[in-house]
């Protein structure tokens, strides 16, 4: 494609049609007449020739270029997977919008691929991000105005390796068990009960038992295995002394025969959590903080697990990238409480 400058004086209609507007036309009342973008056709040329301006640009297409409103859709369509639709375009853009309660996943390195072509602008949230139905994830245009085809190819191609670009990967629901120590106390495990049901629910999950025990590993013992018995999917463990290895919790570990993945991760709030596996079903040992908070290094771990990833110890490492969570980083949380209140005016 290329730019051409057409000359009011001399304009005819001949000038125009075909070519793709490169900025608004407005009428005498400011408003936008033509928008920029738009292969004027012959009413658009008429138009144009009654309005007052001195100069136009416009671009011609070169034989295999594809105007915006193809190629835009197409990338859109192309570039979404499992959990996202491409929405109206609008301004420009094409939205793509999460069907699905879930968490964003992106394909960085297919991301930049297309971005590195020229031509093809896709931009998203960040990887890993809680999502909800109907929120726009990313945005895809084109720049400026229309794409050549052979990288409208490429674009598509690139896509098509990853089976969809950008992804919402849905929460699936669980039963969840829970082991509360005694000793935190019954007004504090009455407030656990709350809170901890409230966030499943948001997730689509159910709270299926709360087995509350003295600070004993034959106790323990016997609660992880009445929360297996629940059909507990995946257990919380609210009261433990994180920072005392003796503690029965993790005695109560190696008798069932489960694993711990990590003691402690490289976030804040919540780096005291620890994560265990117990013949496929997470177990995780909840911090203070996480117990009563919405903001936590938990609900990050935990929104994962319910989309039925399975965290080791590399992944708990990268926590580390945007675990400070300050308030500034509430976008990459689950609105528990802002879920509640719509449903409560509702």
């Amino acid at each position: 494609m290329h730019a051409v400058r057409v000359e009011r004086g001399s304009a005819q209609p001949r000038d125009l049609r075909g070519r793709v507007l490169c900025h608004d036309l407005r009428g005498g009342d400011g408003r936008v007449a033509i928008a920029k973008g738009r292969v004027l056709d012959d009413d658009d040329c008429a138009n144009a020739l009654t309005l007052d301006w001195s100069e136009l640009h416009v671009l011609v297409l070169d034989a295999g270029d594809v105007h915006e409103d193809e190629a835009g859709d197409r990338i859109a369509r192309v570039i979404a997977g499992e959990g996202v639709v491409a929405g109206r375009p609008a301004g420009g853009y094409w939205p793509l919008v999460a069907t699905e309660r879930g968490l964003l996943s992106v394909d960085q390195g297919a991301l930049e691929r297309i971005n590195a072509l020229d031509g093809p602008c896709v931009y998203s949230l960040y990887d890993r991000q809680v999502v909800d139905v109907g929120e726009a994830v990313a945005r895809a245009k084109i720049l400026p105005f229309a794409i050549a085809s052979d990288v409208l190819a490429r674009v598509e191609a690139i896509a098509l390796e990853v089976a969809g670009v950008i992804r919402v990967r849905r929460f699936m629901p669980h039963r969840v068990g829970a082991v509360v120590h005694e000793s935190m106390g019954e007004r504090a495990v009455g407030r656990f009960r709350t809170a901890v049901a409230e966030k499943i629910a948001w997730f689509g999950s159910s709270l299926s038992t709360v087995e509350v025990t003295p600070p004993s590993a034959d106790a323990v013992t016997s609660a992880f295995n009445a929360g297996a018995q629940s059909g507990a999917e995946v257990i919380l463990v609210a009261g433990t002394k994180a920072m005392d290895v003796l503690d029965p919790t993790f005695a109560a570990l190696d008798r069932i025969g489960a694993r711990l993945i990590r003691h402690g991760v490289p976030a804040h709030p919540g780096s005291l959590l620890w994560l265990a596996d117990w013949n496929g079903v997470p177990i995780v040992g909840m911090p203070t903080c996480g117990l009563f908070a919405q903001a936590t290094v938990f609900d990050l771990v935990f929104a994962r697990l319910l989309t039925g990833e399975r965290l080791g110890p590399a992944e708990l490492a990268k926590l580390g990238h945007g675990g400070f969570l300050n308030r500034d980083m509430a976008f990459r949380l689950p609105a528990y409480r802002a879920a509640a209140e719509r449903g409560a005016v509702e």
